[in-house]
């Protein structure tokens, strides 16, 4: 999966947003057919996605091209696959799932629907955001429930699903959901999806807020923000992208610990602290990362 810094959601009904949300400088749009599109314009909003998709695939935009669709419970999740399952398309952003077997069945439709559009087994991705219960309490069955999911939402918010489903009451620090934002993260990890993502912040004007979440959700492993407005980009590709400070202290560490192997030791003093091959290995990632950031943009 490329580094998703940031991912924003653009209301799948009103096609010309899109337009708005590649300007902002996200690294994936995620096209809402659910809760962002009226229940009135649900259908009719299928066609403008598949067209949104089909033109910004045209034109080669950078972004990559998400979609999240109805649930299943709704009746109207068959629907949007038929629609939106296309070239183009990198991934299902998946909301209100509830266990294991809801990926199974969907993976098995996935490949069905591909084989008709001519596009290879596994050629849409799965996003898992966890936003009931029944699936936070199994998160780890969930996100090794299907090769296509390469990535997984700690959501969080005040009086969204994910809070009445938990009981619990919002806060900007976080504690409440500290335990199951850590046990996503590692169940995320633990099965080799190694960029998962947080979100949202709904307070739109405060950026200072917004900064510090994405800062302490960075500290906790997440490395992603899901947004809902444009502006809440450029913080979180700020944030979770390494900073050239960053990558020069992680260039100049692995010098110094190179030039102190090849003097035959294994750990070296390194501005005043001491590191060997694991801190290699971590400086090693930064780099890899801030080139595939780059390599993105």
């Amino acid at each position: 999966m490329k580094p998703y810094r940031s991912m924003l959601f653009v209301p799948g009904h009103k096609g010309s947003w899109a337009d708005k949300g590649v300007a902002s400088g996200t690294d994936a749009v995620i096209l809402d057919l659910e809760d962002s599109v009226p229940p009135a314009e649900k259908v009719a909003a299928r066609d403008v996605v598949a067209e949104t998709i089909d033109r910004l695939t045209e034109q080669g935009v950078r972004p990559d091209l998400w979609v999240r669709v109805n649930p299943e419970e709704t009746g109207l999740m068959a629907g949007d696959l038929e629609a939106v399952v296309r070239p183009g398309l990198t991934g299902l952003f998946l909301a209100k799932i509830y266990n294991a077997r809801d990926i199974v069945r969907l993976d098995a439709v996935l490949s069905h629907v591909e084989k008709l559009r001519g596009l290879p087994d596994g050629h849409v991705k799965l996003l898992a955001c966890f936003e009931t219960s029944e699936a936070m309490g199994t998160c780890e069955a969930v996100v090794a429930a299907s090769d296509r999911m390469v990535s997984a939402l700690g959501a969080t918010g005040p009086n969204a699903d994910a809070g009445r489903s938990l009981g619990v009451e919002f806060t900007p620090e976080g504690r409440e959901t500290l335990y199951i934002l850590s046990r996503i993260n590692l169940a995320a990890r633990q099965h080799g999806l190694n960029h998962p993502v947080v979100g949202v912040w709904q307070d739109i004007r405060n950026l200072d807020g917004l900064r510090t979440f994405c800062e302490d959700n960075r500290r906790l492993g997440y490395r992603g923000l899901v947004a809902i407005h444009p502006s809440h980009v450029e913080v979180a590709n700020e944030v979770f992208g390494p900073s050239d400070e960053e990558v020069a202290t992680a260039r100049r560490l692995i010098a110094a610990y190179r030039e102190a192997e090849a003097s035959g030791s294994s750990a070296v003093d390194f501005e005043g602290q001491h590191v060997d091959i694991a801190h290699v290995k971590t400086a090693e990632e930064v780099i890899a990362l801030a080139d595939a950031i780059a390599g993105v943009a």
